[in-house]
């Protein structure tokens, strides 16, 4: 790779999440081992002092600077993460400390680029740097950081966004998606490719994919559910209907559907599609062939077809999932 290494800095504060603290630093060190390079990341988990900081884990993580010592230097990329709190009700809250939106404040005016994590862009509302701007945040707050926050457009459905030079995630776990996002961005794609392998998340999800997943393999509750599951899989490339489902069961179609519903919270039709989807995913990540064989394999009949359901539910096309997802070898 060569060059300066970059620094980033990734913010501490008591009740911070620590997945969102973890996750990130975790990526741009396999970066270091895949590469063999001495150059690429320099990460530092700054907080106001030096004493050790609770996180909402109840695990104590020490920094490696004050914010203070932070902001006298030249920061490549400020990592914010996030903190919440569950009320009587079990609703769950953003919360924005003011002493550390100003910090955020502060350290983003040194920094080439701002990022956040999970509801870590609460924190980047309140200090102004999303005003005008598209962001995402986890989906249990995003109503939240619409309401204290007008003048940020807020799009809870993708799982990381960036606008300009400011980049938010959205779930927890999302962090890695859009820490090799940063990656890809740095040092290009082949080398956050092979950091993706080591983390086993096949390749890359694209920053439109949606954060809500597609559930087609939910538990089976009772052995008919099992069965009909079973019969789906086994001609998902025919043009299985919904008939064809309750005909099998010897059940009405309105039966069958109260049925899915139940069971796995879905319509026999929504189910279908998923498992088509499921298969056709699979033939992209693992073989050429053509969109038009995908489609006609996995019972969709045409590649119009395959990829209206992938958008549906997928937020992102055929072509762009294997250019994410193929397997090598």
């Amino acid at each position: 790779m060569g060059g300066v290494r970059r620094f980033i800095v990734v913010m501490l504060f008591d009740g911070v999440d620590l997945l969102d603290v973890t996750g990130p630093p975790e990526v741009f060190a396999l970066l270091r081992r895949e590469t063999g390079d001495d150059t690429g990341y320099e990460v530092a988990l700054a907080a106001e002092t030096m004493d050790p900081v609770t996180t909402a884990a109840g695990v104590r993580v020490l920094p490696d600077i004050t914010f203070d010592e932070a902001s006298r230097r030249a920061i490549d990329t400020l990592l914010v993460p996030g903190s919440v709190e569950v009320d009587e009700e079990r609703r769950v809250h953003a919360l924005t400390d003011p002493a550390v939106v100003g910090r955020v404040r502060t350290l983003a005016a040194r920094a080439r680029r701002v990022t956040s994590v999970c509801v870590g862009a609460h924190l980047l509302a309140a200090a102004g740097l999303l005003d005008g701007k598209r962001a995402t945040t986890h989906w249990s707050t995003a109503q939240q950081l619409a309401a204290d926050h007008p003048e940020v457009e807020v799009d809870a459905d993708p799982i990381f966004i960036r606008d300009g030079g400011v980049w938010t995630g959205a779930g927890i776990t999302a962090c890695l998606d859009l820490s090799l996002a940063l990656v890809a961005e740095d040092y290009g794609e082949a080398v956050a490719l092979r950091v993706a392998r080591q983390l086993v998340m096949y390749l890359k999800r694209p920053s439109g994919q949606s954060q809500f997943s597609v559930p087609v393999e939910p538990v089976s509750t009772t052995r008919r559910m099992a069965e009909l599951r079973h019969f789906v899989t086994e001609r998902i490339g025919e043009p299985l209907t919904v008939a064809d489902l309750a005909g099998h069961a010897h059940v009405s179609e309105r039966q069958l559907t109260r049925i899915f519903k139940t069971e796995l919270g879905m319509t026999p039709a929504a189910y279908i599609e998923a498992a088509r989807v499921e298969v056709a995913r699979n033939r992209l990540e693992t073989s050429d062939d053509t969109l038009d064989r995908v489609a006609t394999a996995c019972g969709f009949g045409t590649s119009d077809t395959l990829i209206r359901a992938f958008r549906r539910k997928l937020g992102t096309t055929p072509t762009e999932y294997r250019g994410r997802f193929r397997r090598s070898g």
